[in-house]
């Protein structure tokens, strides 16, 4: 029997329309718009020439032919391709907090696909752990997110190694127009050698990394003395005095997000922080302000 990820569907689609009001209220939708731009313009139709215009814009054969001047009026052709590149490794499947990293996770994936969908984009999924677990080709409509919710939800999809090269150059061999990608992951276990991939991506995408992290991923509890530890990929465990080892243990994992946020930096790409205890409207509307801000100067 195949098992799903444990969440409350109708709960986190209510919640998502929830989300989606904000955003709107918020204006994030119309700043995903004009921050994420689509493949170009194409003309709608002709209106007639003020003095308010461009007279760049006039078209003088339509004006001839209809004895006024009449300039040409364009909309954006959106059918951005937006591909939400998802961590499923082991190392997703823990949390001390209300959620595990996977859920929050496909939460925040769910709530940027159906703004990308209702900005007019087309949204898909590339599932990954040390190699590509699942794909699903960019498109739009309710049917489309509800099959981007459902493998999202599909448990047997988590688990595993972790590798964002195999994933990133998957997707470099199979696209062949510009488009966003979105990397969703705690990013524990990230090589040096990745951030080259991260540059050649960020030349044909736009690219995102979203690092989704527990608290207890940087933090270290104070006062319970010695606990045992797991590895997520070997099942390997150790006995550790979390006392003894707090300030240490907490100045690298902070480094470790520095080193990180400055490699997507570099390969000018945007980087978002996000901790499972807090929401991501937040983050997300700063960012979105951030970005209108960088692109504006």
């Amino acid at each position: 029997m195949e098992k799903k990820l444990y969440i409350d569907i109708p709960s986190l689609l209510r919640k998502l329309d929830i989300v989606i009001k904000i955003l709107i209220n918020t204006q994030i939708t119309s700043r995903y718009r004009s921050l994420f731009k689509g493949k170009g313009l194409e003309f709608e139709d002709y209106r007639v020439y003020t003095p308010y215009d461009d007279a760049s814009r006039i078209d003088w054969k339509a004006s001839m032919r209809a004895n006024e001047l009449l300039i040409k009026e364009f909309i954006e052709e959106r059918n951005l391709n937006v591909y939400m590149v998802v961590d499923v490794s082991s190392k997703m499947i823990f949390g001390s907090t209300e959620k595990l990293k996977m859920e929050y996770a496909a939460e925040l994936v769910a709530a940027f696909s159906y703004l990308a969908t209702k900005s007019g984009d087309k949204a898909g999924l590339l599932m990954f752990n040390d190699r590509v677990v699942d794909f699903v080709a960019p498109s739009s409509g309710d049917k489309h997110f509800y099959l981007l919710l459902s493998k999202l939800l599909d448990i047997n999809k988590y688990g595993g190694g972790f590798d964002l090269e195999k994933a990133l150059r998957y997707l470099l061999n199979i696209t062949t127009e510009r488009g966003l990608v979105v990397i969703v992951s705690d990013f524990i276990g990230f090589k040096q050698e990745w951030k080259k991939v991260i540059s050649i991506a960020s030349v044909k995408f736009d690219v995102i990394g979203m690092m989704v992290r527990d608290p207890r991923d940087n933090f270290m509890p104070e006062g319970v003395g010695q606990v045992v530890l797991q590895d997520p990929f070997s099942d390997d465990t150790i006995i550790v005095d979390t006392d003894l080892i707090k300030n240490a243990y907490e100045k690298y994992t902070q480094d470790e997000i520095a080193m990180i946020r400055s490699y997507f930096i570099n390969a000018n790409a945007d980087f978002i922080y996000l901790l499972t205890s807090e929401s991501f409207i937040k983050p997300l509307m700063k960012f979105f302000l951030r970005r209108r801000e960088r692109i504006s100067t």
